[in-house]
């Protein structure tokens, strides 16, 4: 088999650019060896072209998580700094106060450390899902503990209208179902209900929370489950629901939403594939 000089020259040159960062396309649509040949160099190159752009993205995205998280914890560190300076002068009455806020910012900064390491385990597919039949009633019950205070403090109250067998984690589950339902806490007016329903069809069975907030702007959706984005709350993170999805999609789930609106709340459907 003859090979060109030219062809070569070409292959070369397309070697040393893919060297220095150009791109060129070799591929022809010819038979022989040679052109094969050059169409799995182009494919090869091509893959691992994409594969350091990937490696570029996922280094920016950690780069931006990372000055996300000591943004959150940079906050409370130094409220609590400066009011350690001020304690030992301060009046009494005052000193209480402080002592007070400094544990409210502990309690902050406790939670979201403790978040942020079940996110990064989730992220690393490092937690193996142990999943049982478990009734919605039985989840709720280990909700109920979480968010019992809210619920006191706002006067709210929480119905189940059916009960069903959900196959899932009932751990990691309690914690998305949380974070949902602290959720729907925040937007739920006082002296409201919040209504938890649950089901089954033929591809899955599912859970909803809906609140009796005034419905979600489809605007908001974007940054729903976007980390460090949608709180609405000055004692959130807005972590709690990128934390929800990410425990449902582990374990092979998803979550939708229903924006509601016209005097129906946001509901949120905690899908279990089967």
């Amino acid at each position: 088999m003859w090979i060109k000089k030219k062809e070569i020259e070409q292959l070369s040159e397309f070697v040393k650019g893919y060297s220095s960062g150009e791109e060129l396309d070799i591929r022809v649509n010819k038979e022989g060896s040679f052109n094969i040949l050059k169409n799995d160099i182009y494919a090869l190159v091509n893959t691992k072209n994409e594969q350091i752009k990937a490696v570029e993205a996922e280094r920016d995205s950690l780069s931006d998580y990372m000055a996300d998280i000591s943004h959150q914890l940079k906050t409370p560190i130094t409220s609590m700094m400066i009011m350690a300076d001020l304690l030992e002068e301060a009046e009494p009455e005052k000193q209480e106060e402080f002592i007070h806020n400094i544990q409210v910012s502990l309690n902050k900064m406790e939670w979201l450390v403790g978040a942020l390491l079940k996110m990064a385990k989730l992220d690393a597919h490092a937690i193996d899902f142990i999943k049982n039949d478990i009734y919605t009633s039985e989840l709720l019950e280990a909700v109920k503990p979480s968010v019992a205070i809210l619920l006191d403090i706002h006067n709210l109250t929480i119905e189940l209208k059916q009960d069903c067998i959900i196959h899932c984690d009932k751990r990691w589950t309690t914690e998305a179902l949380t974070n949902i339902v602290k959720n729907a806490i925040e937007y739920s007016p006082d002296g409201s209900v919040i209504e938890i329903d649950s089901g089954e069809n033929p591809m899955y069975s599912w859970i909803s929370v809906r609140d009796s907030g005034m419905g979600m702007d489809k605007t908001e959706y974007a940054a729903l489950f976007k980390r460090f984005e949608n709180s609405t709350n000055e004692n959130g993170f807005g972590i709690g629901m990128p934390l929800a999805l990410s425990i449902l999609k582990g374990q092979g789930g998803d979550i939708d939403v229903d924006f509601g609106g016209r005097g129906e709340g946001t509901t949120f459907i905690l899908k279990f594939f089967k």
